[in-house]
């Protein structure tokens, strides 16, 4: 797939405040899809395999007023251009902040019918902003509709937990994926597999939950009863044991904090922690 960045291929390496201010913000999300997957339908889980996401070696960040986590605070306008070079990005010296390629939106159709807006996440996937969501993740989504129709896009090559400005680091990006179709599986809400550890990706080698809710607090005790039940049924932990074991090795993360009204969170449980499993 070819992923323009989030603006709709209107933001440029060269662009000003001025002309950024201007774009076409009904262009904003645009995304790459949808795909017919074949032999996928209502009720079957859909996995995705992320096998790379390439930046194209030049991003942006934004602060626009009225959006944001700290929008009280931060009124804007403000238009950042980073310089990708390879793994990392030292355009906002001092830090070298390191890249991870991956899409903020993945997604299938979702159930109900009718025309919406890409922001809010849910069930069906969509803009969840979860970070982990790079090359060698495997992403598992509930099929809602014949084909499962699925799209991605908003790259960012690099992102903090909660994208608290509004922004990652939006890219165009090369994404090249496997999709692999269960039959009659069973799945509420998305899930993630992300690969073992590598030494500058400590929180990587999960297994991640994936919650939204226009209450964060509610999304959190979403993700929660999702990994207790997790455990439940491909572990064979009691209910209580599954419990205990969240209350210390679990981590929950806010994942986004700025798709208004809904807010996402990731509850991760490391794969050292539990016996290897194929959950599908």
């Amino acid at each position: 797939m070819e992923c323009v960045d989030s603006s709709g291929a209107q933001v440029h390496p060269a662009i000003m405040l001025d002309e950024f201010l201007s774009i076409d913000r009904s262009r904003i999300h645009a995304l790459t899809g949808p795909i017919f997957v074949e032999g996928a339908d209502m009720g079957d889980v859909l996995q995705v395999d992320v096998l790379e996401v390439a930046h194209k070696g030049w991003g942006w960040s934004s602060v626009v007023g009225g959006l944001g986590f700290l929008k009280e605070r931060f009124k804007g306008p403000f238009l950042f251009h980073w310089k990708l070079d390879g793994e990392v990005s030292r355009s906002l010296a001092p830090a070298i902040v390191p890249l991870r390629p991956f899409c903020g939106v993945m997604g299938v159709a979702r159930a109900e019918e009718g025309e919406f807006v890409t922001r809010p996440p849910g069930p069906f996937g969509g803009n969840m902003d979860v970070r982990e969501l790079c090359s060698g993740a495997t992403l598992f989504l509930p099929v809602f509709n014949f084909g499962a129709l699925f799209s991605a896009g908003d790259a960012h090559a690099a992102q903090g937990d909660g994208e608290v400005c509004i922004n990652g680091i939006e890219c165009p990006a090369d994404v090249t994926l496997r999709f692999t179709v269960h039959k009659g599986a069973s799945l509420s809400a998305p899930m993630i597999e992300t690969p073992a550890p590598r030494a500058q990706d400590s929180d990587q080698g999960s297994w991640i939950v994936v919650e939204s809710a226009t209450d964060a607090a509610a999304a959190a005790r979403g993700a929660t009863s999702r990994m207790v039940d997790l455990l439940v049924q491909r572990w064979g932990f009691s209910e209580l044991h599954a419990y205990v074991l969240c209350s210390v090795a679990m981590n929950l993360r806010l994942s986004q904090v700025v798709n208004e009204p809904m807010f996402t969170v990731s509850a991760a449980i490391a794969k050292h922690v539990l016996p290897a499993r194929k959950l599908f």
